[in-house]
């Protein structure tokens, strides 16, 4: 599964909005007609103004504004046949039309000059996602692997969290991270984790050498910072999974330990000895422990940022991830990171409260012999 982002919408189809004109048109010409047919002392030449009003809903500043003429020219032409517009209330009526057209067509056009400029933001979002947040490779050696990013903010595309992944000599090594913070900060420090590790793969650093250069890198990056926060930190999960081999081994900084799933029972990987989380010192490799665990072929090892587990529902309950990962019993990546996708923006009722970061993948077992 990737994450799949919506595109903004650049109004509805030419044919629908075809369609739709006839009713402001059509609008007019009953008024027109109406207003003809009865005594002069009845004015049914306000309800003209329904006309821009309604073209506004589905159309540009442009063709509300011809309809908005239309309307005006209708109220001028029923003057003139009820004895002229020089009457108090004619003047009246047509005064109020041409400032109700003018302030909807001018309501149109800020409308619609905003969704372009969003459209713009959403577009250079989606350019910064592709470049921090590379989709995650389906396959990598003997792993298969599954991915999605949910951003918290309705409008935006990323966050403060992130995952990467990089080959290593016999295996993949993989990190997931979530900034403290929020906004651009936490968007730049995130770019500075997943820069660094990218940055590193090709020189294969044991586990250590690694996520004390990443430590590093972090370090660096928020005490050089314009704006430096002397409270920022990343918390960051750094593991090495093997082609050969079921084990798994992992430094775990401050970071919502992992999960293991199979046959409906869940493993949680807590380490013995976690690190602090980045950027709050300048590490050293000695400052690492590594640590190994289990990870057979057919099991699913479930990576995942706090975002998850500190969903709320509106009562305020936090989100059940073990009880549900039992109860779904999945053993398809793919299927897995859907379902929980789906099931975290049920139980939020649509919004979630921080962003949320999720990585799933399997060793397929190994063919039977016969």
């Amino acid at each position: 599964m990737r994450v799949r982002h919506r595109r903004f919408g650049r109004g509805r189809p030419w044919r629908l909005r075809h369609g739709l004109i006839a009713l402001p048109l059509a609008l007019i010409a009953a008024v027109t007609v109406l207003d003809l047919a009865t005594p002069a002392s009845i004015h049914l030449g306000p309800f003209l103004v329904a006309a821009p009003a309604l073209t506004a809903s589905f159309a540009g500043p442009v063709l509300t504004g011809t309809i908005g003429a239309l309307a005006v020219a209708a109220e001028i032409l029923i003057g003139q046949l009820h004895g002229g517009v020089a009457a108090s209330d004619q003047e009246a009526q047509l005064a109020a039309l041409v400032v109700i057209s003018v302030l909807v067509t001018l309501f149109r056009y800020v409308r619609d000059r905003h969704r372009r400029q969003l459209s713009q933001v959403r577009m250079v979002a989606v350019a910064a996602q592709q470049v921090l947040l590379w989709p995650l490779p389906r396959r990598s050696g003997a792993l298969r692997i599954e991915s999605a990013y949910i951003a918290a903010e309705a409008e935006a595309e990323i966050g403060g969290d992130l995952y990467a992944a990089a080959p290593v000599p016999g295996g993949t090594r993989l990190v997931i991270g979530d900034v403290r913070g929020k906004g651009l900060t936490a968007i730049g420090e995130a770019a500075a984790v997943v820069g660094a590790f990218r940055g590193s793969a090709y020189q294969h650093l044991p586990l250590r050498a690694a996520v004390a250069h990443l430590g590093n890198a972090v370090h660096w990056n928020m005490t050089h910072a314009p704006e430096e926060d002397p409270e920022s930190f990343v918390t960051a999960l750094v593991l090495d999974v093997y082609d050969d081999g079921p084990c798994v081994e992992m430094i775990n900084c401050g970071h919502p330990p992992p999960l293991v799933l199979r046959d409906g029972e869940i493993r949680s990987l807590e380490v013995a000895e976690p690190a602090v989380p980045l950027g709050l010192t300048a590490p050293a490799e000695s400052d690492y422990k590594v640590e190994g665990f289990a990870f057979g072929p057919g099991e699913v090892l479930l990576l995942y940022t706090d975002g998850v587990i500190e969903t709320r529902d509106r009562s305020g309950a936090f989100y059940p991830l073990t009880d549900r990962l039992a109860a779904w019993n999945e053993t398809d990546p793919a299927a897995l990171i859907r379902r929980l996708h789906e099931d975290l923006l049920r139980y939020a009722g649509g919004k979630l409260g921080d962003d949320v970061a999720m990585v799933a993948l399997t060793r397929p077992p190994a063919p039977a012999h016969r």
